[in-house]
């Protein structure tokens, strides 16, 4: 590092101005006074120029990225760096500016880039959680996520069985059980260990029902764990286990019907049923041919962008295939009929999934798709009463969760005791 006598002395008056002048300074002017006090106080100022530079990544008054934030990101990295590698402060600057790295990476489309950043942060945590003695290591939950999309299940079930082993002793209340849950029973649903993805939802299951005895505003959450339990077992076959399940969930919606739900947190109870919508099992008939794959189980903001534009985009296309089906359908229905409702399923619940955060418009846009889809299967139903009864009842549980996390309890509670009359479960398995 140079003396501070071959730099400008103009140039660094004119930096600690900017940092000590009373008037608001802009994030641009804050980035380049410390670029140039990192080259004369490299201890003192590096930190704060990483730190600077992933705000500059992204403007919060337009809530757009800055047109250059892949090459700020990496000048932030490079910052982190420098610094001292025996100053304590290290790992965590270079873990921060990594993680607004890995995101400007998997926003530009360079994935394999993006995850090998992502496993750096890893490493960083593993360090960390050593030193600390702390069991929760940073960086697992990403990494997973990353491994998820690029379907690379075994893996990313392993790191989340490390995960979640390491949050459940520091219990609910740390936000991190329910969401590192979700995660970890897809990537073991998709990793083929069904036995080890059930036991999970047991677990999430049980959670909920003791945080709704303490808690009713949990009640709704708890209620779309059931549904999502319900269909799992279906999924393997357990179907008395699932017909129990079902009637947790109809006395669980029973309640909100009769309460109307007045404790609920609304915003969290529709997050939650988003990303149990994504462990549905529709994906399976519309699996991704190629690129990312949507992470099931995981909240939607914690996908890379690539792979949410390619979820979103999807739905246009299997908006077109519908309508070219329905008319054949209308045509053939022995051919077309039930392969109209699957599609439209997944059509339903991409759609249901990228709605869910937008929350004025979210019950609007998504509530014609799940009519138009109980309208289909009652067809199913009268057209072929074998299938399509039970069709009909799955497709009138999707309804039921939908209006439930959109609050309508007493039309989705009428929904669900329809569902149990269709599967004949109308007073109990």
């Amino acid at each position: 590092m140079k003396h501070a006598g071959t730099f400008d002395q103009d140039d660094i008056m004119r930096a600690r101005n900017v940092l000590l002048a009373s008037g608001r300074r802009t994030p641009r002017e804050e980035v380049d006074a410390y670029r140039v006090l990192a080259r004369v106080s490299p201890a003192s100022y590096l930190p704060l120029l990483a730190r600077a530079l992933q705000g500059l990544t992204y403007d919060t008054a337009t809530g757009r990225r800055h047109a250059a934030s892949l090459a700020l990101g990496e000048e932030a990295v490079a910052a982190a760096r420098s610094m001292d590698p025996a100053d304590p402060a290290r790992a965590d600057v270079l873990y921060g500016a990594l993680d607004t790295y890995q995101r400007e990476l998997y926003g530009a489309g360079r994935r394999a880039e993006g995850l090998a950043t992502r496993a750096e942060m890893l490493a960083i945590g593993r360090a960390q959680a050593e030193r600390s003695g702390k069991p929760v290591v940073a960086g697992l939950y990403g990494w997973a996520t990353g491994l998820s999309e690029e379907g690379r299940y075994a893996e990313a079930a392993d790191a989340l069985t490390e995960l979640v082993g390491a949050v459940r002793p520091e219990g609910y209340g740390s936000g991190a059980l329910p969401s590192s849950h979700l995660a970890w029973i897809a990537a073991l649903q998709d990793a083929g260990r069904s036995g080890e993805a059930l036991a999970g939802f047991r677990v999430v299951v049980d959670t909920e029902a003791a945080g709704a005895a303490n808690d009713p505003g949990r009640t709704a959450c708890r209620l779309h764990v059931l549904i999502g339990h319900a269909r799992m077992l279906d999924l393997h076959g357990r179907g008395e286990q699932a017909a129990r399940v079902r009637q947790e969930a109809r006395a669980a919606l029973t309640e909100l019907a009769d309460t109307g739900g007045r404790h609920s947190c609304s915003g969290r109870q529709t997050a939650f049923w988003a990303a149990l919508l994504t462990l549905s099992g529709a994906e399976s008939d519309r699996p991704p041919s190629e690129g990312p794959r949507p992470p099931a189980g995981v909240a939607l903001l914690d996908w890379s962008p690539e792979a949410r534009q390619r979820y979103f985009d999807s739905r246009h296309a299997l908006r077109e295939e519908a309508d070219t089906l329905a008319a054949r359908a209308a045509e053939d229905p022995d051919r077309h009929l039930a392969d109209l409702v699957r599609l439209h399923r997944v059509l339903t619940i991409r759609s249901a999934v990228y709605w869910q955060h937008r929350t004025h418009l979210f019950a609007d846009r998504v509530r014609p798709l799940f009519d138009d889809g109980v309208d289909l299967a009652r067809r199913l139903s009268r057209h072929d009463p074998a299938e399509g009864t039970r069709t009909l009842a799955r497709t009138l549980i999707d309804r039921s969760a939908f209006r439930a996390a959109a609050r309508d309890f007493g039309p989705a509670l009428d929904d669900f005791r329809e569902a149990l009359h269709c599967l004949g479960e109308a007073d109990g398995p």
